[in-house]
């Protein structure tokens, strides 16, 4: 990747193993769809999907991800300045035939999934061998979600990904409304002080970094980079429960602040369940705010 280096640590000294491109671009889409959960947070659909005989384009891969959203992904072995343009092509066909998509996630995933598709959130993700600035200035003039996804390979087994750019395709307007409906949702609880934490909570997940996308859906809001790493739930009577992607093993747990909720039914997505009850809580969680947004 840009400016990473790697290296194989020895008693004698280390060695570098360097980075390489793929031989073809098939052999990117190939690793990426057969590990696309675990690499992109994205559940696979269809490989090579055809659009039909008046666009008659081909999507290299589809897919939804963790807050069911439709996700397409191109690839290109190095750089390619068509990418974004044709996944923006493969975007707009879509959104004209949601029914045959929902249809294609009723036969992989079931009548759930496909009723749980979230159309106001789809999104594009390009993996190339690098992008220029002019690409990374046009995703922010989109309104659309688009990542921008660098990859290499590192001798012959490992496989690295690396952001460059993310966009959550919401305009100002509409994160003004988002951020209202945070409070709205707080007010509901009837709790100034709830309405003040959940604020606060939403400002301290996108203000970890660049590139944090929040994703609203009725019964939670997902903050995402390329995949979630918090999920914040609907005020309760008296608290707040985010749910991270932080292993709780790795953890001390404290009774009524962390638990290990592994294997336990809870809306949104992570393992390490937090409840915040006061503003103090709020700062005693940031290390593991920022140990899950590292892991995404």
């Amino acid at each position: 990747m840009s400016g990473l280096k790697l290296f194989h640590t020895m008693n004698s000294g280390v060695t570098e193993v360097a980075p390489h491109l793929a031989e073809v671009e098939a052999d990117v889409q190939c690793l990426v769809e057969g590990h696309m959960e675990a690499l992109l947070g994205v559940r696979f659909l269809a490989s090579e999907y055809g659009t039909g005989p008046v666009h008659a384009g081909r999507i290299d891969s589809l897919g939804i991800d963790e807050n069911g959203s439709p996700v397409i992904v191109e690839y290109k072995r190095g750089v390619d300045a068509g990418v974004i343009n044709q996944g923006l092509f493969y975007l707009s066909w879509l959104m004209d035939h949601r029914a045959e998509f929902e249809h294609l996630v009723r036969d992989r995933l079931g009548a759930t999934a496909a009723a749980q598709v979230l159309w106001s959130g789809p999104r594009l993700i390009c993996i190339a061998g690098d992008f220029t600035r002019y690409d990374v200035h046009a995703v922010r003039e989109h309104r659309r979600s688009i990542d921008l996804v660098r990859y290499r390979l590192f001798g012959s087994d490992l496989f690295g990904l690396e952001t460059v750019a993310s966009v959550s395709g919401a305009t100002p307007v509409a994160r003004r409304a988002r951020r209202q409906a945070v409070a709205r949702a707080a007010a509901g609880v009837q709790s100034t002080e709830l309405v003040e934490l959940a604020n606060a909570v939403d400002e301290a997940l996108l203000g970890l970094g660049d590139g944090v996308n929040r994703v609203q859906r009725k019964q939670y809001r997902a903050y995402q980079r390329l995949r979630n790493f918090a999920c914040v739930c609907p005020p309760q009577r008296s608290k707040l429960l985010v749910y991270l992607k932080v292993a709780p093993k790795d953890v001390d747990l404290v009774p009524g602040f962390t638990r290990d909720v592994t294997g336990l039914g809870h809306h949104g997505t992570g393992d390490l369940e937090v409840q915040l009850r006061t503003p103090k809580d709020i700062e005693r969680a940031q290390d593991l705010f920022r140990a899950s947004y590292a892991a995404a």
